[in-house]
């Protein structure tokens, strides 16, 4: 089938032929080929003009061939070519009005005849070159204001059935060519519904299951509420809305996204519709869609830095060896008593004592260790006076001296001498029976010191004993019982293996602070050995979709707190500041607004955005944005949720 008419001017003669005309193809290709210039010639009988709407087969093919090559560069445009844009919309329009009803799902599962391919071929090779050529601002504005597009894409939009998959293809070229001329056109009420675009749009962003038709439908909305004169045609129940809220949680599809995202930004920027949005049932989750997309796409634009801030750290080995002052055993004590004087003092000296250059004892502490010694044993014999005590020291220890050292206070001191040490590895199995008072030296290994504490009670007359080990709260048990009992304060012959992450030494408070310690459950905790302050932070600006997405939840914040920000409430409990207002209930009368609602349910909106927000808190703390002023939006809603938990 071609165009009935195909015009030809040569040399300023007119001529129309008719398809009847027999020799037609052969006639019009010598024509062509002998009086029409290059084909990019900028004159209106340039050869691609006329080979469009000859009618000719080859040479419409060879036309669109080139076309579909040219398109593809960014400097091409229709009034290089007059006439190209004209015959462009011959095919499209022809498969609009016409060839879609011979077109049959069954042509897609067996061949369709060559004529119907052909000419579908033809309507969507013009329809692709008006696609591409639209997306050049000149082009564009000449394609806007030629007087067949607006009738192509009416017609596409309303015959065209988006179910059927041999449509398709055509609507979506439609729909994007829409994308041009969609912000300057304007739906008013007295608008012929063939001639409103927005019912096809939202039927097929509702029932389509194919992404680019939803994509392509969404932004062919969005382009067209933009214009503020059209937004009396949107509704709080959209099903364009609908449908951008159902794909919205798909973030690895950006294209469909974005276009969700658009739609709902441009739906909820009429105080009507957002303040509609919050009364939603799906509103909560939308938000924490949109605090988890932002969280989502901002793991790919962040750095991690490490700052380490450890402070000098004073370890000690843990094994260490706890060192105290030597005492004397009962035998020793015995031995020393049943000695004259000042034999006894001299004995009791080298065994308490050594020498060392930089020792030094205070004269009143060397005096009561003799008399706390010796002073239950009076009776055999008198003590020494504390002078021949001190005198006798340099007879024991030629290098010690006694001596008053001068300050603020005098000290009197017996200097070149030192308690002597004990280590307490060696006490690691002494007795500790008869609560500690046991004379035993230090055993071998714990079963010796098993074998000898079981001696203690082998000969008691009573069948109960109570444990003696040093300062155990056990009352009495049997002798079956307290041998058993025992075993639990017996050190074991084997340590305790250490994990292989725990470290040999131990972190103490301060360089100065003694170690080892009798008490060391009672030690400052000391600081961490390793304080590293890891952090991360954004170093470019988040995407479109991160950006978009912030928007709406801007929208929707400033619509949840628009009454706190209005009047705070002051009392008691909240000081002044312009926190959550608790509403007491709906205002009582009702009054209707703009929108259709009421005043009470405008304040219901309120309230269930503002627990939403409260509900989000946690995932906004975690959004991090370079640009100070978008981080300062996260800040406020973060804010108004703490608040709102503390309201």
């Amino acid at each position: 089938m071609f165009p009935p008419i195909g015009l030809l001017q040569t040399s300023g003669t007119i001529m129309n032929v008719r398809k009847s005309t027999s020799h037609f193809p052969t006639l019009l290709r010598t024509l062509f080929h002998s009086f029409v210039g290059w084909y990019t010639e900028t004159v209106p009988n340039n050869r691609m003009s006329l080979s469009i709407r000859s009618g000719i087969h080859s040479e419409i093919s060879w036309a669109l061939d080139r076309l579909c090559r040219l398109v593809h560069n960014e400097q091409f445009v229709f009034k290089s070519l007059p006439g190209v844009i004209d015959g462009l919309f011959d095919w499209p329009e022809w498969y609009i009005n016409e060839g879609y009803k011979a077109a049959k799902n069954a042509d897609f599962l067996f061949s369709s005849t060559p004529d119907q391919a052909r000419q579908r071929r033809y309507a969507l090779e013009s329809l692709f070159v008006l696609r591409n050529a639209a997306l050049h601002e000149q082009n564009a504005r000449e394609l806007a204001l030629h007087s067949h597009t607006m009738p192509l894409i009416m017609n596409g939009l309303h015959n065209l059935d988006h179910a059927q998959d041999e449509n398709t293809e055509v609507l979506l070229h439609v729909m994007e060519i829409f994308h041009v001329v969609a912000p300057y056109l304007t739906i008013t009420p007295s608008t012929p519904p063939q001639f409103n675009p927005i019912p096809p749009l939202l039927k097929a962003a509702k029932e389509s299951s194919n992404r680019t038709m939803i994509i392509a439908s969404l932004a062919a909305l969005t382009a067209l509420f933009s214009n503020p004169a059209n937004s009396m045609h949107l509704t709080s129940t959209s099903p364009a809305l609908a449908s951008s809220i159902r794909y919205l949680p798909l973030f690895v599809d950006k294209p469909l996204i974005d276009a969700c995202l658009n739609y709902m930004y441009c739906h909820i920027s009429h105080p009507s519709m957002a303040r509609a949005f919050l009364l939603r049932p799906e509103m909560p989750g939308v938000l924490r869609v949109l605090a988890t997309l932002l969280l989502h796409e901002q793991q790919s634009l962040e750095k991690i830095y490490s700052l380490d801030i450890t402070g000098p750290i004073h370890t000690a080995p843990s094994t260490s060896q706890v060192i105290r002052d030597y005492e004397l055993t009962k035998e020793e004590l015995d031995e020393l008593i049943s000695k004259p004087e000042p034999q006894r003092c001299y004995d009791w000296m080298r065994t308490m004592f050594i020498a060392k250059t930089d020792g030094e004892l205070t004269q009143v502490d060397f005096w009561n260790l003799y008399k706390d010694a010796f002073s239950p044993s009076t009776d055999q014999y008198p003590l020494l006076v504390a002078s021949d005590v001190i005198k006798n020291v340099t007879s024991v220890f030629p290098q010690a001296q006694a001596m008053v050292l001068q300050g603020a206070t005098q000290r009197f001191v017996v200097r070149g001498v030192d308690r002597r040490k004990v280590s307490a590895a060696n006490e690691r199995y002494r007795c500790l029976w008869d609560r500690s008072q046991c004379s035993s030296q230090p055993f071998a290994s714990p079963g010796e010191l098993y074998d000898h504490v079981l001696q203690h009670w082998s000969s008691a007359e009573t069948t109960e004993i109570p444990c003696l080990w040093s300062s155990c709260p056990q009352p009495q048990l049997s002798k079956q019982a307290l041998s058993l009992h025992v075993l639990t304060h017996l050190s074991s012959a084997q340590p305790t293996q250490k994990h292989p992450s725990q470290s040999d030494t131990i972190t103490l408070p301060a360089g100065e602070y003694p170690h080892p310690s009798e008490n060391p459950t009672i030690r400052p905790p000391p600081p961490p050995r390793s304080t590293t302050i890891t952090y991360e932070v954004p170093f470019a600006d988040p995407p479109s979709t991160s950006l978009t997405a912030l928007l709406v939840m801007r929208i929707l914040f400033r619509t949840s707190f628009a009454s706190s920000d209005v009047a705070p409430r002051v009392d008691a409990d909240h000081f002044g500041f312009p926190g959550v207002v608790e509403d007491d209930g709906d205002d009582p009368e009702g009054l209707d607004l703009a929108d259709g609602g009421t005043q009470g349910d405008e304040r219901e909106g309120e309230r269930r955005g503002r627990r939403a927000f409260v509900g989000i808190r946690k995932l906004l703390e975690g959004v991090r944005i370079r640009d100070e002023a978008l981080m300062g939006w996260i800040t406020e809603m973060v804010d108004a949720g703490i608040m709102g938990t503390t309201s």
